[in-house]
């Protein structure tokens, strides 16, 4: 049993995205709260974040996914304080024995050796360079890196290697970094992606309850591209019936920020993440919640979602290929329908150590 794995009338998760805190799909037992009788009135215990440490023995992930455009990552925390109900690295807190909901958003991993891990990894006779992603599961900037800094130490070790390194995120944390990703960004080895789901405030309040305002965000993209950054606007996940309304007013708002690309994901519901997504959007949008639901199914094949390659990260369908179609037609007149140069490997230099054998050339 999971410590703290009770249902959504029982903790007091104000600021929060998830309704419910059940165990994952490999825990055998459940907690439930239910009325014992005595009528005595109890306030909720808030939810406050926690965080662990994780002294990681690699911090490189590799992964060999066709839909993916990088074949390793890193993640400096695992958990994301940010909360954003359809995030589908939820289902990755089930391997640690905790919950994909609350505990996602709350029980967090820091991982504050990983700098030097990385160093060592980077170091190795067998490693050839190639593109690292950060952020493509948990944002690195989410609001305990502020306290742990482990994400700045990272790129002062690529800055230093001139490793290559995309960088995705919704933190406007990452303006701490201009400086950093700035001088990357004009050697030709650094890109972020920023992510904006939403210009409505009230939206975003309730679906991504701890992350900087959409309109913050589009400063962010200005920022960062003032710095050198090349900056590609990620509408990422359009959600049916409920934001794909704004795809093209996202995408000029990107563009007047800066933004010099773009790319869009529909929403995807991998394991936890369906029912986690539909008790929160039962709660917040009953009046649209089965249109929601029944679009999502209309992409998927009649299910919640579909993990087959080629599909999973757009659906398919005529919903699917109106929003793809309506996506190139702004991009095209907006200017941003472009395919970014790749970032360099050819620059990668681990520096000298003291006793190290010097080139004579």
């Amino acid at each position: 049993m999971t410590p703290r794995s009770l249902h959504s009338r029982d903790p007091d998760a104000r600021g929060r995205a998830s309704r419910s805190n059940r165990p994952g799909r490999y825990e055998r037992l459940d907690r439930d709260a239910f009325d014992d009788g005595w009528e005595i009135e109890e306030a909720a215990a808030p939810v406050r974040t926690e965080v662990s440490i994780e002294r990681p023995r690699k911090v490189i992930t590799r992964n060999t996914s066709p839909d993916l455009s990088f074949d390793r990552s890193i993640n400096p925390y695992r958990g994301c304080e940010h909360g954003c109900i359809y995030c589908f690295a939820r289902p990755t807190h089930a391997y640690l024995g905790l919950s994909p909901g609350l505990d996602f958003e709350t029980r967090l991993i820091a991982r504050p050796e990983a700098p030097g891990v990385l160093e060592r990894e980077l170091r190795a006779k067998s490693y050839k360079p190639a593109v690292i992603a950060i952020g493509t599961n948990t944002d690195p900037y989410q609001p305990i890196e502020r306290e742990h800094q482990i994400m700045r130490r990272i790129l002062e070790v690529l800055r230093e290697y001139r490793h290559p390194v995309g960088v995705v995120t919704k933190g406007t944390l990452i303006e701490r970094d201009a400086d950093i990703l700035g001088e990357m960004g004009r050697m030709g080895l650094a890109r972020v992606g920023i992510s904006v789901t939403t210009l409505d405030p009230n939206v975003a309040r309730v679906m991504e309850p701890r992350v900087p305002s959409p309109r913050r965000r589009l400063k962010t993209i200005r920022k960062l591209t003032e710095a050198g950054c090349p900056v590609r606007l990620m509408v990422s996940p359009v959600v049916p019936a409920l934001t794909d309304h704004e795809l093209e007013a996202i995408l000029e708002a990107g563009a007047e920020a800066g933004a010099v690309a773009a790319s869009w994901i529909m929403l995807r519901l991998p394991l936890e993440v369906s029912e986690l997504f539909r008790e929160w959007v039962e709660a917040h949008f009953p009046d649209r919640a089965e249109r929601i639901m029944g679009r999502v199914r209309e992409l998927h094949g009649g299910r919640d979602y579909d993990p087959e390659w080629g599909k999973r990260l757009r659906g398919e369908g005529a919903f699917a290929d109106l929003v793809s179609h309506r996506f190139a037609i702004q991009v095209k007149r907006l200017g941003i329908d472009v395919d970014l140069p790749p970032l360099r490997a050819d620059l990668f230099a681990p520096p000298s150590r003291a006793g190290d054998q010097l080139s004579l050339f």
